[in-house]
């Protein structure tokens, strides 16, 4: 789950991690009592959507124009760049060309920066320790520093029988070139970054710039990313959720408790286990085609959770064919083919349909499918499903154009 700038630095600060004052806006007029409020000489105003780069984005309505992430020095100016952004579509790097509707805003304080750095917190599955990750590449890409100059970047890993500890964070510290008191500063906010993510249940915190104000370590910007299967313990946390920055598809998938991430392609896949399903998209575009979603309905899925995931993929209206694989272990096949057959009657399905099952009541399954009135595509194996599927939606893809 992913949360708003503005989210992401409340919980720091409960955790004495420095970050900028600020105030959430949900309108103009919000932004520019805040403003009034911070009374600041120089303020931003920053668009608050769940993606990077928004500073130097685009909206929809003036290309052109400046990015989601604006200075200003009057109220008058806080009130020109509320309006345009509030309600606006805002296009970054990481949106993709149809970008997202800017809907909650964030008037900070204007700081004076001496220096930018880079910071996070993150599991290395690698090691198996939680690691504290930082560079001196402060508002850069760090996926292009990693890649481009990787000893800029410095990692500590801990041992979760001790946790962090006061050397850790001077490793840290250190090897950023800080000192004197900006080096116990930074060493604060290491320290009580870690137990924030700790405490959170994070999957990742991401800092980026954490920057020098004075003698300061600060947070100019934050990203958090929780473990899904933790909310349960933060209730607080989970209330946090901003279903409107979700894809309407995937807000579906989790209610029913299923695994799905939308993509750019037209072969619905409807799979159990994210490992079969990872092959069977990859095999997929082995064959010439592209998956249009990844759905794991998990391993004791239900015939209403099944019906779900079909409904769901072929609310996608650029699916033109569907492929179902399913190994039929704790999940078994007849309740698969129960779903599919539900569903299917109930979208009045339009496109290719090709299932492949194997595994616990295979034979059951199957006859139901066969018995279903359905224009269903038998496939033997998951190389044949992968061939029929491709085949099928280029086929029907041709005859409608």
């Amino acid at each position: 789950m992913n949360i708003h700038e503005y989210q992401a630095k409340e919980l720091l600060a409960k955790y004495n991690v420095a970050v900028p004052k600020g105030i959430p806006a949900m309108s103009v007029e919000e932004a520019v009592q805040a403003a009034k409020d911070l009374g600041s000489s120089l303020t931003v105003v920053k668009a608050q959507i769940h993606a990077g780069g928004r500073g130097a984005g685009h909206f929809k309505n003036n290309p052109q124009g400046k990015g989601g992430v604006r200075l200003c020095k009057t109220l008058d100016e806080v009130k020109a760049a509320a309006e345009a952004m509030m309600g606006q579509v805002l296009v970054t790097k990481q949106t993709g060309p149809e970008g997202k509707e800017v809907q909650r805003l964030y008037v900070t304080d204007g700081v004076d920066i001496e220096k930018e750095y880079y910071c996070s917190v993150l599991l290395d599955r690698a090691t198996s320790r939680v690691t504290l990750m930082a560079s001196t590449e402060g508002g850069m890409d760090i996926e292009e520093v990693a890649h481009n100059t990787p000893e800029k970047i410095h990692k500590v890993a801990i041992d979760p029988a001790t946790g962090i500890q006061p050397f850790h964070a001077r490793k840290l510290a250190f090897a950023l070139g800080l000192d004197g008191a900006a080096m116990k500063s930074a060493v604060k906010f290491f320290m009580n970054l870690y137990q924030c993510y700790v405490d959170l249940d994070a999957s990742i915190v991401e800092i980026n710039p954490m920057i020098l104000v004075g003698e300061e370590i600060m947070a100019l910007d934050a990203k958090f990313n929780f473990d899904d299967n933790a909310l349960f313990r933060h209730k607080d946390i989970a209330a946090l959720r901003d279903e409107t920055e979700e894809d309407e598809k995937e807000r579906k998938a989790h209610e029913y408790d299923l695994s799905y991430v939308a993509l750019d392609g037209n072969i619905g896949c409807m799979v159990n286990g994210a490992g079969l399903a990872m092959s069977t998209m990859d095999i997929i575009k082995l064959y010439g085609g592209e998956p249009a979603n990844f759905l794991d309905v998990g391993g004791g899925a239900t015939a209403e959770k099944v019906t779900a995931a079909f409904k769901i993929i072929l609310s996608d209206p650029n699916v033109k064919g569907v492929l179902v694989n399913i190994f039929g272990g704790i999940m078994k096949c007849d309740v698969i083919a129960e779903g599919v057959i539900a569903a299917a009657k109930e979208v009045k399905l339009s496109v290719p349909l090709v299932v492949r099952l194997e595994g616990t009541n295979v034979e059951k399954g199957k006859d139901m499918l066969n018995n279903s009135g359905l224009p269903i595509i038998a496939a033997n194996d998951l190389a044949d499903a992968a061939e029929k599927v491709v085949a099928a939606t280029k086929k029907a893809a041709a005859a409608a154009a």
